[in-house]
């Protein structure tokens, strides 16, 4: 088994009124957040963005681009095929917003994903489910790539159809999308909290 990780990175980031990728939380660009805690965890991260990929080169991850972008189940798509060509077995991906993934992502999606009939599995709480954040088996690829060619984009249309397990979190906060200023303003107060 070798699993890699790909950083959904892709999004307009509209309501931040900025890339969010590089917006600042505690002196540090989101996407560094989500690095340190999804890179221990698996065995390569991808970020997926488009655009002029350089703007990563100081993350030291591989930039995979859309084919053709219609939403984050594009950037996972993307992300399966050079996963696949390097010899990965699976892929979790997590968005870019997302600075407090729990340690234990990988380990509990894996065993969830063992009561799928596809092997795929998702995040969530105990409130919802937070399916960008999910552990997907490269053998999805093709199944994927149709559903995206049929002009469906939407993430739990795909993973309903696909019959994804859930893992679920205790902590609500793990999943926390940071996506307007306020947002921001308590993920600072909730990394002061656990200063």
């Amino acid at each position: 088994m070798r699993i890699f990780g790909v950083i959904l990175a892709g999004g307009e980031g509209r309501r931040m009124g900025a890339d969010k990728a590089f917006v600042q939380l505690a002196g540090r660009p989101l996407i560094g957040h989500v690095l340190d805690r999804l890179e221990p965890q698996v065995d390569r991260v991808l970020i997926s963005a488009n655009g002029d990929p350089a703007r990563f080169a100081g993350f030291g991850c591989h930039v995979v681009a859309d084919v053709a972008p219609q939403g984050p189940l594009s950037g996972v798509l993307a992300a399966l095929t050079v996963a696949a060509a390097q010899g990965a077995t699976h892929l979790v991906s997590a968005p870019v917003d997302t600075p407090f993934l729990p340690g234990d992502l990988v380990p509990q999606l894996l065993l969830a994903a063992e009561t799928s009939p596809n092997g795929l599995a998702l995040a969530a709480d105990a409130t919802s489910p937070h399916p960008a954040t999910a552990i997907w088996p490269v053998g999805l690829a093709p199944a994927l790539a149709a559903f995206l060619a049929e002009g469906h984009a939407k993430v739990t249309r795909f993973t309903e159809a696909h019959h994804a397990a859930h893992a679920v979190f205790p902590d609500p906060r793990a999943f926390l999308n940071l996506n307007t200023p306020e947002d921001l303003v308590q993920a600072e107060v909730l990394l002061k909290g656990a200063a």
